[in-house]
Order: C-alpha cells, then sequence, then structure tokens
C-alpha cells in the first residue's frame, strides 16, 4: 500500500503521451472525414453530367446541412459529457439511439417527398430519384458519422479513425465504378450504401463501451437540452449560407450549385485546418495566461492560415485545364471561373476562424451575435451578387465579402476585450463548434 502523500505509479505510457497520440488520432481522423467528402463530390463530378453534378450537389448540400445539425444537436452536447464509464456510457448509446430514431423520420420524410417529385414530374432520374434516395440511405449515414462523437466522448480517437478510414476505402471504389453519366439518384444511393461496413465497424467497436448501458434518447428532448443553443448557432452560422445556396438552385440556376461546390471541393483540404483550429484552438490558446498573448497567438496563426488560402488559391487558379477536367470533369469549366473568388474567401476565412476561437476563449457569449449578424449578411451578399451579374461569379464574391466582413468585426470584437484586463478566476470553457 502506498502512503498518505503517495501517488501509486501510473501504469502504461505518460499522461501526456496519451494526449499526444489522442490529438494525433484526432486530427488523422478529421482528415479522413474531409478527404472523404472531397472525394465524394470529386468522383461524383466526374462521372456526372453537368446537370447530373448540379443535381447531386443540391442533394449532398442537403445532406451537410442535416449531418451539420445533427453535429450541432447531438454530437457537441455529448462530448461534454463528463464522468466515469457508467455515464459516458449512457450518454454514448443515448446520442446514437437519438440519431438513428431521428434520422428514420427525418429520412421517411425526404423519401415521400422525393416519390412525390418524382411521379409529378415523370422523371426519376432528375432531383426527385435523388431525394428519394438520401431519404432511404440517410440513418446509416448519419449514425455512422455520429459515431465519431461518442468515440470522443470516450476518449477513444483511435476507433473513430479506424471506422471512418474504412468508410473512405470503401465509397470510393464504389463510386469509380459507376459509368459516364450516372443518374444522381444512382450515385446518392452508392454513396450512402457504402457506409454500412463503417457503420457495423463502428457498432462494433463501440459495443464493448456500452454493452451494460440504458439508451435514454428522451433526454434530447428535454428543456435545457445544450444542443439546442449549438444547433442557433450553427444555423445562422453555416446553415444559413448553404441554405441559401440550395434555394438558388432551386428556385433559380441549377448549374450555379454545381459550380461553386465545384470550386469549394478544390479547397477541402483547408477545411481540414480549420477544423483542427477549431477542435484544438481553444484549449492551447486558453493556456497562454493574458488577453494580449492569446490575441496575439492567434493572430500570428490566422495571418498563416490566410497566406496558406492565397497560396492553394494560386496553385489551382494555375492548374492547366486538362488536369482540372480530371478532377472535377465538365464541372472544371464552370468551377474555374470561381477560383479567384474563393480563394479569395478561404483567405479570410482563416482570419475569421481564428478571431472566433480567441471570442471562444476570451468570452464565449460574443460569438453569436457575430455569427447572427455577418452569416445573414453573407446570406444578402451572396444573393445579391448573383442578381446583380446573373451568374455564379456573383454568388462567390458575395460570399467572400461576407467572410470578410465577418472576420473583420470578429477581430475587432477581440481588439476591444484585449484592452481589457484578465479575471482573476478561472478563465470559461469554450463552445465547441462543427
Amino acid at each position: 500500500m502506498t502512503g498518505s502523500g503517495e501517488q501509486p505509479p501510473e501504469s502504461g505510457p505518460p499522461r501526456a503521451t496519451r494526449r499526444s497520440t489522442a490529438a494525433f488520432a484526432s486530427v488523422l481522423d478529421q482528415a479522413a472525414s474531409s478527404l472523404t467528402n472531397i472525394a465524394v463530390l470529386v468522383i461524383a463530378a466526374r462521372v456526372s453530367t453537368v446537370h447530373g453534378f448540379a443535381t447531386f450537389s443540391m442533394v449532398y448540400l442537403t445532406f451537410t446541412v442535416l449531418l451539420g445539425l445533427n453535429m450541432a444537436y447531438v454530437g457537441q452536447a455529448v462530448v461534454l459529457t463528463r464522468g466515469d464509464t457508467a455515464v459516458t456510457g449512457v450518454a454514448c448509446r443515448s446520442a446514437v439511439s437519438f440519431t438513428a430514431l431521428a434520422a428514420t423520420a427525418v429520412g421517411a420524410l425526404l423519401a415521400a417527398v422525393g416519390a412525390v417529385a418524382a411521379a409529378v414530374t415523370g422523371g426519376w432520374t432528375g432531383p426527385g430519384g435523388a431525394f428519394l434516395a438520401l431519404g432511404l440511405v440517410l440513418p446509416p449515414v448519419l449514425v455512422q458519422d455520429g459515431l465519431r462523437y461518442a468515440f470522443s466522448t470516450l476518449r477513444r480517437p483511435g476507433l473513430a479513425l479506424a471506422a471512418d478510414s474504412l468508410r473512405l476505402v470503401c465509397v470510393v471504389p464504389a463510386l469509380l465504378l459507376q459509368s459516364r453519366g450516372t443518374a444522381p439518384g444512382l450515385l446518392v444511393a452508392v454513396w450512402g450504401l457504402s457506409a454500412v461496413p463503417a457503420l457495423l465497424l463502428g457498432l462494433r467497436l463501440l459495443w464493448p463501451h456500452v454493452r451494460d448501458a440504458r439508451a435514454d434518447p428522451r433526454s434530447y428532448t428535454r428543456r435545457g437540452h445544450l444542443g439546442r443553443r449549438f444547433v442557433v448557432e450553427f444555423a445562422v452560422g453555416n446553415a444559413s449560407s448553404q441554405l441559401a445556396v440550395l434555394g438558388l438552385g432551386l428556385f433559380a440556376a441549377p448549374l450555379a450549385v454545381g459550380a461553386l461546390r465545384g470550386a469549394t471541393t478544390l479547397f477541402g483540404p483547408l477545411n481540414v485546418l480549420f477544423n483542427s483550429v477549431n477542435a484544438f484552438g481553444p484549449p492551447l490558446l486558453g493556456r497562454l495566461g493574458s488577453r494580449r498573448a492569446t490575441a496575439r497567438a492567434a493572430a500570428v496563426l490566422g495571418l498563416a492560415l490566410c497566406a496558406v488560402g492565397l497560396a492553394w488559391g494560386l496553385v489551382l487558379h494555375a492548374l492547366p485545364d486538362g488536369v482540372g477536367r480530371q478532377l472535377l470533369g465538365a464541372t472544371w469549366q464552370s468551377a474555374s471561373v470561381l477560383l479567384p473568388a474563393s480563394g479569395a474567401q478561404y483567405a479570410v476565412m482563416g482570419l475569421g476562424t481564428c478571431a472566433l476561437v480567441t471570442l471562444r476563449v476570451l468570452s464565449p457569449r460574443a460569438t453569436l451575435s457575430v455569427q447572427v449578424v455577418f452569416s445573414l449578411l453573407s446570406v444578402v451578399l451572396m444573393l445579391g451578387g448573383y442578381l446583380l451579374s446573373g451568374s455564379a461569379l456573383g454568388a462567390a464574391w458575395g460570399l467572400a465579402a461576407g467572410s470578410a466582413l465577418k472576420a473583420a468585426a470578429a477581430w475587432i470584437r477581440v481588439a476591444r476585450l484585449r484592452v481589457q484586463e484578465r479575471p482573476t478566476a478561472a478563465p470559461v470553457p469554450a463552445v465547441p463548434t462543427g
């Protein structure tokens, strides 16, 4: 036995090593997930016609919004769970159960709407058939992605990496086997069904940790659930612009959606950097002590991300047309015109991301107002740019202008907080973001 003033030696690797390994696995998992999204859109663009990819993009954009809502309402709430294995087991099993039930309900609604649309228009190869396919595959796809947050809660990012890597390995060959001109509905079905192996592996890896836990999905419908606040922040920060693009495709210019999605897909690697900053930035910046040191470090990181965004934009702009067609197929011609605007948008997004992360460390409540006002302004500028120019290029420059204004507003708020003295109490924990 150890004395009262002694601690028993830890078995296994040191705690710092375990944390470094977990952080590395988390970054790799984020990279695998982002690479999957990039590969899906690139391959879909190559095997589709221009109109087919536009339809696929609208359906995939709908899925992206639903995925973000689930991440905000379920994922961000479950990762805040603290306690012993019994508590985390109940939380993870409840999260997976609620995701499955909600995805089934929403999927049934999408399938019904898609079936009606296909019957009215008389074409199962158009948007109706694609939305029908999305409704059918939505439950396995959403549950598979939601397992990532359960593994994060259990502090087992390596298990999430295993499942998401299998997802990538399955979806790429499945889509590559499709012939040129494949209908969007079939592409959506193949993409969704390719998630089943990763889903089964993830459930198998999760089972030992939740075997003795009892699911309580009703906890997500009770008053005071944290996910409601996170959904509001996601809705005004991300979903508003995505829904505006979707509306642009449904009611005005479907081909504009394909062009915008094609251009932003090429900037997908930068999303890995932005997501990593969102995940690991708050705890690292919170350790710097003073507000000035925190703001200074975030500014340096923001400038670095801005430079990377500009450099990547120049690389893409210099791509020969032959290489571009290999990447995006027929969509390259319309997407390449948007690359300067998208490059400018991603450059200022690097600055804005670091500013918002800094605000979450210094004053977590300050981010919501910035997100609400300037995300809605981005939507207005995007639609205004399209109306003034009559093309997707105007919409792309509108989005870039909105991102620049949001970054400027966030840094102005940081500058105001920087001059204030840091309170002597412990810093407020950062609010996780998608």
